[in-house]
């Protein structure tokens, strides 16, 4: 079919006057002749149109009210689906849905993709309005549950939901299904197709939707598939997006406890960043306990000795780095303090002494690692502080291979580390 843009205006009918700018009174009035509308008054609603309104309005609160009285003699017939019901709608967690939360020993490393399907394995069943599913990479991004069943023709009850690759649509899907209403929704790709989806990830954070994000294969560190595949530039592009909260745990604890944040959240949605390759479990009776994650950033280990002179940062798989460097330096007498920053925006959240406590203002001797675009780490290293990042695109080799020829290694975090003290 063809159109013309601005038709019955005189002279801008078919121009990119009539898509970008207002008609103007002069062609309003030429287009209002050409089509046989009344000229006055300015702003018409005919009489016809109003009533008929005005019919459906009345007519809605009949139905209204019939459906209401049908509601009611079901959740009097059925109270624990009601009670599922009211949850859903008013987006309540039900009670006792973390029971079950896995928790992961120290010794045996586990990769954090791993450590949310296990955590979502473990919530799905006491969540019934959790919902979601991914761009057909379930097997990668762990965001299969098996005992949900999948959603698709004549198996409605399913819970799974095979988007296809899509991820724009997949995104879409999820917004719409929040904005309905009753359910909780996640959906997963891997981190550096969060561009093919960006467009209604924006959305989401503009309309403060709590979709959650899950994003697998978060840097380098997921080898052969090369620079295609490897995001760069992304975590500081989505930290970028007002309303979205980006978390990149640093162990499976940390995932764990990302989920619990991502699953409370209400306004906003929230991106969870996660390794394919296997970290370190953090022997948290060594540091600090992993619920520190739910304030954005917090101490993992000071060193014994008074006022920190060195903080050492890391986000997701680079704490082990930088916990290994920490304890090297300790040795020495360093006073270097190790903290974990798997969120900006939860920690820029926080109370300002909360954040002073954390990374005070006269510890100016800063190095943040992290396997990504360096572009904003300026705002908590300050102007003397060191960014241990990556400017540049991957390559492609075994993970553990390109994260040791790109520099992220303990011995390389703490030859930079000691270039900043003094002795």
């Amino acid at each position: 079919m063809r159109t013309i843009i601005g038709y019955g205006a005189p002279k801008k009918a078919g121009t990119s006057e009539a898509h970008g700018e207002p008609l103007g009174e002069e062609e309003l009035r030429g287009a209002k002749q050409a089509l046989g509308w009344p000229l006055e008054p300015a702003f018409l609603v005919p009489e016809a149109a109003l009533a008929r309104f005005r019919e459906a309005c009345a007519r809605g609160v009949e139905w209204q009210a019939e459906w209401q009285a049908r509601f009611d003699a079901w959740a009097k017939a059925h109270p624990e689906l009601a009670a599922r019901w009211r949850d859903g709608q008013a987006r309540t967690l039900t009670p006792g849905w973390d029971a079950d939360l896995p928790v992961f020993p120290p010794g045996t490393p586990a990769a954090t993709r791993d450590a949310s399907g296990a955590t979502l394995a473990a919530v799905s069943p006491r969540l019934p309005m959790l919902i979601g599913g991914d761009a057909d990479l379930a097997p990668s991004t762990k965001t299969l549950v098996k005992t949900a069943g999948s959603f698709q023709k004549g198996h409605y009850d399913g819970r799974h939901l095979h988007f296809g690759v899509r991820e724009h649509a997949m995104g879409a899907i999820a917004n719409g299904i929040i904005y309905h209403g009753g359910l909780l929704v996640f959906c997963g790709t891997f981190f550096d197709f969060a561009d093919y989806m960006r467009a209604a990830v924006r959305l989401a954070a503009l309309s403060e939707l709590p979709v959650v994000y899950v994003w697998t294969h978060d840097s380098i560190g997921l080898g052969e598939d090369g620079p295609t595949h490897q995001p760069v530039e992304h975590l500081a592009a989505l930290r970028a997006m007002p309303n979205l909260t980006v978390i990149r745990p640093a162990d499976a604890n940390e995932a764990v406890v990302a989920w619990r944040v991502a699953l409370e959240r209400r306004h906003g949605p929230t991106a969870l960043v996660l390794t394919r390759q296997k970290v370190p479990v953090l022997d948290r009776a060594i540091y600090a306990p992993a619920a520190g994650l739910t304030r954005g950033a917090y101490v993992l280990a000071d060193a014994p000795g008074g006022r920190p002179e060195l903080i050492l940062i890391g986000t997701g798989s680079e704490v082990a780095l930088v916990a290994g460097a920490h304890a090297a330096l300790v040795k020495d007498g360093v006073r270097a303090r190790l903290v974990s920053m798997p969120s900006w925006e939860l920690f820029a959240a926080q109370p300002a002494a909360y954040r002073e406590q954390v990374l005070p203002r006269d510890v100016r001797r800063r190095l943040a690692v992290e396997a990504g675009a360096s572009f904003g780490w300026e705002r908590w290293l300050g102007t003397e502080g060191v960014m241990l990042g990556l400017d540049r695109f991957g390559a492609s080799a075994p993970g553990d291979v390109v994260l040791r020829e790109l520099g992220f290694t303990v011995e390389h975090v703490l030859a930079r580390a000691r270039e900043l003290v003094p002795r």
